[in-house]
């Protein structure tokens, strides 16, 4: 029994209810993310004529959507103050979620069509029209998506910063952050099967509610720990030890009179190291996210509707929640070497940087059978999740309270940069990668029903390390994740080589 317990009696463990509630609002965000991921290739790319430069187009804008109200969602956040901040973020990006259902309403219109069925069989210039209309109208749900989504993890960072101890946040992390896996791993079982039985459209609408229903929840559960009636003094000590505890490394206590201002947090070196971390790391995470699906079909011709294709995305995500030990991995290091917490994150986040090597063996395994890249692939996110638990923690390990917020929506800022560049680079290289000829005096992309009626080359299709066509540029961007966190990790380690937290005067 701690010494916490022995003098104000038995400790509540309410930290990890909040903790809980957290990971549900995880869950949602990644479950809102994944529908169009899901629904894309097999049910809404027939109907609006899209290409993967399409939907390459659609995941960019949303990553610099994001990165940008990342910016600002943290400064929200702070301002606003942790339960009225996330009530606003969740409720935006689930009515965002459910926006997009609207997208094919608005392009009949916009094209004088009056259903599915016309949009799929219409020809000519019309193609074009419907697909550009169709894609700007899923821009600007995603955009009112990336608004909401953008104020969760500085919201969830802040909240783990106030309800557990330095020790215990790397841990806390990874149980919330494991919401991304599960949620990733609950999509292909049900959204595939939504829309296949009601529609792409039911599907974004019945998985948007979820979040409505989280809101209900956050209200009646949440307040600070001190003045919350489900802690009681001894986790309010525990979870405060952090101010008392002798020999503990300084500790930065918030003060109203002492707020970091927003400039301010752009000229510290511990700032820029978290950026580039999340600059370098988190595209990989999102790729594996937005495109496994179609590389399934592209590659293998596996819908995820079909059993297979379930199979494969669920023992995917189903690998990425190894990642919840992640967390776990410093406070193990700090028991066993005395470390700083920053130090023991940093020795833990190198051990993971390697993991995601395997990646570069997704492509030659994959001429063998479609389980080894999905394990591959599994693999690296599990690595990716380990790493993302860490390095949220560094914020809280150097920074004060009141600045938490701001710091993680910069971080986010430049994952989101990172994530549009990557996910931008990635539909142009496979459409580019896979040839092209010509059809009634137009050049378009070189696909297998082309090739199978004959048809020739314009441009022959890309090869790369014994690869063609979009296997091969799918290899290209598998070589980038893989070294992407130990880029990472060097930089970082180069900007803030040893622990040393902000002191505000």
């Amino acid at each position: 029994m701690s010494l916490n317990q022995n003098a104000v009696g038995k400790m509540t463990n309410y930290r990890w209810t909040i903790c809980a509630m957290l990971f549900f609002a995880t869950t949602v965000n990644y479950l809102d993310r994944q529908v169009l991921s899901l629904t894309w290739d097999e049910f809404i790319k027939p109907e609006f004529h899209w290409d993967e430069s399409h939907y390459g187009t659609i995941t960019s804008v949303f990553s610099i959507v994001y990165a940008v109200c990342m910016l600002f969602a943290g400064r929200f956040i702070d301002w606003m103050g942790t339960k009225k901040g996330f009530l606003w973020a969740i409720g935006v990006w689930s009515a965002g979620a459910c926006l997009h259902a609207l997208c094919g309403v608005v392009t009949e219109h916009f094209v004088g069509l009056h259903s599915a069925a016309e949009l799929m069989g219409a020809t000519g210039d019309v193609v074009v029209t419907i697909a550009t209309i169709s894609m700007y109208c899923f821009l600007a749900a995603r955009c009112v998506l990336a608004l909401g989504e953008a104020g969760n993890f500085p919201a969830a960072i802040k909240v783990t910063a106030e309800y557990f101890p330095k020790k215990d946040r790397a841990y806390a992390t990874s149980i919330f952050n494991a919401g991304a896996s599960i949620g990733a791993l609950v999509a292909p079982l049900t959204i595939p099967l939504l829309a296949k039985a009601w529609g792409w459209e039911m599907a974004f609408i019945v998985i948007g509610a979820l979040g409505f229903i989280w809101m209900g929840f956050w209200v009646f559960m949440y307040s600070k720990p001190s003045e919350s009636k489900h802690v009681n003094k001894a986790e309010l000590e525990y979870i405060e030890q952090d101010k008392h505890e002798e020999g503990a490394a300084p500790v930065v206590e918030e003060k109203d009179e002492k707020k970091m201002k927003f400039w301010q947090c752009f000229s510290y070196k511990q700032t820029w190291a978290f950026a580039f971390g999340k600059f370098m790391t988190d595209g990989v995470w999102w790729f594996f996210l937005f495109w496994t699906p179609s590389y399934l079909n592209t590659q293998f011709g596996i819908k995820t509707s079909e059993g297979l294709g379930i199979a494969l995305i669920f023992t995917l995500y189903a690998i990425t929640m190894l990642s919840i030990y992640g967390g776990k991995l410093p406070t193990i290091i700090i028991n066993k070497t005395g470390l700083n917490p920053y130090a023991a994150r940093m020795r833990a986040m190198l051990i993971f940087a390697f993991f995601p090597l395997v990646v570069l063996l997704a492509q030659p395994l994959g001429t063998i059978s479609p389980w080894l890249p999905v394990i591959m692939i599994g693999i690296g996110g599990a690595a990716h999740q380990s790493w993302s638990a860490n390095i949220f923690s560094t914020v809280s390990d150097m920074f004060p309270r009141a600045a938490i917020a701001s710091i993680t929506g910069i971080g986010g800022m430049a994952g989101g940069f990172g994530s549009m560049i990557l996910q931008k680079v990635a539909g142009n290289l496979f459409v580019y990668s896979s040839g092209s000829t010509m059809v009634d005096g137009k050049e378009v992309e070189m696909t297998h029903d082309l090739l199978e009626q004959g048809a020739q080359f314009v441009r022959p299709a890309m090869e790369f390390m014994g690869f063609s066509g979009k296997p091969a540029g799918y290899f290209i961007i598998f070589c980038v994740c893989a070294v992407a966190y130990l880029i990472g990790w060097v930089v970082m380690k180069a900007l803030v080589p040893k622990y040393k937290p902000i002191v505000l005067e």
